[in-house]
């Protein structure tokens, strides 16, 4: 198939720092749209994957799948878009279409989901790349529409690290009367606050330091509870309905299981990996409590957040940044050293 070479910026080994190269796109075939790229959101996955972390990159790897950009063509069987319209790609640019999954607007749980990076491009027969680039071609059924009054760059966020909090908070039903709690006050964190409290829910942050109290009050908690307070602990026992575990590292599950409510479920979004120390069954059995994991969302469950965000003017809050100082914004984001997320405006990749 034929193709086009656009600037991009991503690495060739694990141990390279990123770099400007080039990469193919495709031609947009009839269903395709081809997108002029203003800003993509910086993840924590794009640093695992550049880095090979989870032991399955294949190189060159171009990351980012926060996309928010420009229509510049669609093709010719392309029917709800059109030239100049603002849209989105997420984690997501296909699927199989056919599996139960797919038919339930579940695609991230299809198993032969592509990814926005890092996937098979069936028309060019190369790995997918990423948004860290000029501009992308994506099936127009993999496209998202944005709500014109939301910030261009704060939304970029919002296809990976709001989805991620959007998706358990909608299958576990909350509304005006749950009590949530979110662990962890980073990216994923943030937007679970603000989510959350704008369904209604009476919202908690579970933090480590007190240094976090005036944040997450800002961001719409209603309290913050200090895990290292026994006092602060023993008196929310039984108390939440869910709580999203946000924190990308191992770490101890077992003194926020006690803080469910009977029929309460902790929800691990943040860590993939094995888990130590063990889980404790005793107060999951005493209160049918349960601990359970969630991906991003659908491509339908993902336009209705984007829908929700403009009704409620909901954006993540970021630090825009230039491509070339992305090997940077990967070391600071390791040491959780931004509030709360790295947006890349794609101008510096382009002039």
């Amino acid at each position: 198939m034929e193709a086009i070479q656009v600037k991009a910026y991503g690495t060739t080994s694990a141990e390279a720092d990123l770099n400007q190269m080039e990469i193919p796109r495709r031609k947009p075939t009839p269903k395709d749209i081809e997108i002029d790229i203003l800003f993509c959101g910086v993840c924590h996955s794009d640093l695992h994957f550049a880095k090979n972390d989870w032991g399955m990159t294949q190189y060159p790897v171009v990351p980012g799948h926060e996309i928010v950009g420009r229509v510049l063509s669609v093709g010719a069987k392309v029917t709800d878009y059109k030239k100049g319209d603002l849209v989105a790609v997420g984690c997501l640019v296909d699927s199989c279409r056919s599996c139960s999954n797919c038919k339930a607007d579940l695609e991230q749980y299809c198993p032969e989901w592509v990814g926005t990076y890092g996937g098979f491009d069936k028309h060019l027969k190369t790995n997918t790349h990423g948004g860290y680039s000029e501009s992308i071609v994506v099936d127009e059924d993999f496209v998202l529409r944005v709500p014109e009054n939301l910030d261009h760059a704060g939304i970029a966020p919002v296809l990976c690290a709001g989805i991620t909090t959007w998706s358990p908070l909608r299958h576990w039903k909350v509304g005006k009367d749950s009590k949530v709690a979110v662990v962890g006050l980073g990216g994923l964190g943030h937007m679970a606050i603000k989510l959350a409290h704008a369904l209604g829910a009476h919202v908690s942050l579970f933090s480590r330091s007190n240094n976090k109290i005036e944040d997450a009050k800002a961001l719409g908690a209603d309290e913050v509870i200090i895990s290292t307070d026994e006092t602060a602990m023993q008196s929310a026992m039984g108390k939440f309905d869910l709580i999203l575990d946000t924190v990308p590292y191992e770490h101890d599950l077992n003194p926020y299981v006690g803080t469910l409510a009977t029929n309460g479920t902790l929800v691990v979004v943040g860590y993939l990996g094995p888990l130590d120390p063990m889980l404790v069954t005793v107060p999951m059995i005493m209160g049918r409590k349960s601990v359970a994991g969630s991906l991003i969302g659908g491509i339908a469950e993902t336009q209705e957040l984007l829908d929700f965000c403009g009704e409620h003017n909901i954006t993540s809050d970021v630090e825009v940044i230039n491509i070339q100082d992305i090997n940077e914004a990967y070391g600071r984001m390791l040491k959780s050293d931004v509030k709360y997320r790295f947006v890349i405006d794609m101008k510096s990749l382009k002039s």
